[in-house]
């Protein structure tokens, strides 16, 4: 009896129904930077937490600065400064009839001002014609009797960040489901919270097989080949949003990739092998997997299985090890190892995660290729190619061959050929993956 082809589709939701999101950890901002909040972040203060100026200029009242002009400006005296991480003017100092305060971006309003003139509206302090900055904190009059001119009237609350302006207390910061970036941590920061409780990155380790493989930077011998799809796939789960692992290639040997994978079990949530699962008498990957089951555990070992796509017929997956730890096999060409990568691994990744978009977007292209594309029936087939989303179009890039790894460098999306279209004519609408 033969084996059963699987969909492509059928693959994917037997991964997906087997992979759970990671438990929930609290980790400190930094550490949290790609990862997913559990929870909803309420604000329990105001931002900004008072009012405060958004120009370095002069704290005043608007009353004192009507029809001000720089013929007939408007002469305030200068009572204090008034610097950002300051209380406001000292004692019990306020902004009163004719009088103004130095004050600083960031700094709070002090008492008795209705907003704040920028200071090239001012003469600075000088005395002179308007400023363009102000005199260093040294050279500037601290107290009373020092005066600046004004040019211009100013509006009530002008240049004054309002306190809460930006969120209040009882506010949703950011919703559960978000992933963690700068701005994120930056909000974080901001509302004083040091941890927040997310799910954290995946630990994805990647392992390449092939006597056949060498290292960048080694000389090759006769019949070897650097090993790029590590070093592709490990790029690939960190796009994706793990933390990544490459463990340099494992010869043609069943207990040397059995105990190379038991060995890396400690460090990963996934793990993704590259290489050995066909059917020819060195697929390794295979040999040293088909028998890893439990008995005792329904569903754990490692299945192989050809799917109805190309690239990427053979593919093999399950779990090993005690905690059951979810293994993808995918094949050793280099694109049909991107590829299946892109459609099986990410998904993996993102489920881990706690994400719910765990695909990548797709949109519908219109073909824009000189001759048809010929497509092996009853196959999904997946050509690479450039997208112009300003014209809707999607250009083929390279030919077919799982091995064509330079024009699989210059394509940003994945075109879609459906398993009952044998042949594509310039100006079909197709499905695009975008990779970028």
């Amino acid at each position: 009896m033969s084996n059963p082809i699987w969909s492509v589709d059928e693959h994917l939701e037997d991964i997906l129904a087997a992979v759970r999101p990671l438990e929930p950890i609290e980790l400190q901002l930094p550490e949290a930077q790609g990862c997913v909040l559990v929870e909803d972040v309420m604000v329990e203060i105001a931002l900004p937490p008072f009012d405060n100026s958004s120009m370095d200029g002069y704290a005043v009242r608007t009353a004192d600065l009507e029809g001000a002009s720089e013929e007939f400006p408007a002469v305030l005296t200068v009572i204090g400064d008034v610097a950002a991480g300051s209380d406001g003017l000292s004692g019990d100092q306020t902004v009163g009839p004719g009088e103004a305060a130095r004050i600083m971006t960031g700094a709070p309003l002090p008492a008795g001002a209705e907003a704040v003139v920028p200071v090239e509206w001012t003469d600075g302090g000088t005395g002179g014609g308007p400023a363009d900055t102000m005199r260093a904190h040294s050279h500037a009059p601290q107290d009373a009797g020092g005066e600046v001119r004004v040019h211009r009237p100013v509006a009530a609350r002008a240049h004054v960040r309002a306190r809460g302006s930006d969120v209040q207390p009882g506010d949703l910061a950011l919703r559960a489901g978000s992933v963690v970036g700068p701005p994120q941590i930056g909000l974080l920061a901001a509302i004083g919270r040091s941890t927040v409780k997310v799910r954290p990155r995946p630990r994805v380790v990647v392992i390449s097989t092939g006597s056949e493989l060498v290292q960048p930077g080694e000389e090759l011998a006769g019949g070897q080949i650097y090993d790029s799809n590590s070093f592709a796939l490990t790029a690939a789960a960190r796009d994706a949003g793990a933390i990544s692992y490459r463990v340099g290639a494992v010869t043609d040997d069943a207990d040397v990739l059995r105990a190379t994978i038991e060995d890396q079990l400690i460090r990963a949530d996934i793990v993704v092998t590259t290489g050995g699962v066909s059917v020819g008498a060195y697929d390794v990957v295979k040999e040293a997997l088909s028998a890893v089951g439990d008995a005792d555990e329904p569903g754990s070992g490692i299945e192989f299985r050809k799917l109805a796509m190309q690239p990427g017929k053979p593919q093999g997956f399950g779990s090993i090890g005690p905690e059951h730890t979810p293994l993808l096999a995918l094949p050793g060409n280099p694109v049909s190892s991107y590829v299946s990568f892109e459609l099986f691994v990410r998904p993996a990744i993102r489920a881990l995660m706690g994400l719910k978009d765990v695909t990548r977007p797709t949109v519908r292209a219109t073909l824009k290729t000189d001759s048809p594309l010929s497509s092996p029936s009853g196959k999904r087939q997946f050509l690479r190619g450039t997208y112009d989303a300003d014209e809707g179009t999607v250009t083929p890039v390279g030919g077919s061959g799982s091995h064509l790894i330079a024009a699989l460098a210059q394509a940003d999306a994945l075109i879609v050929l459906p398993e009952d279209v044998t042949s594509a004519e310039p100006g079909t609408v197709t499905e695009v993956i975008l990779l970028r």
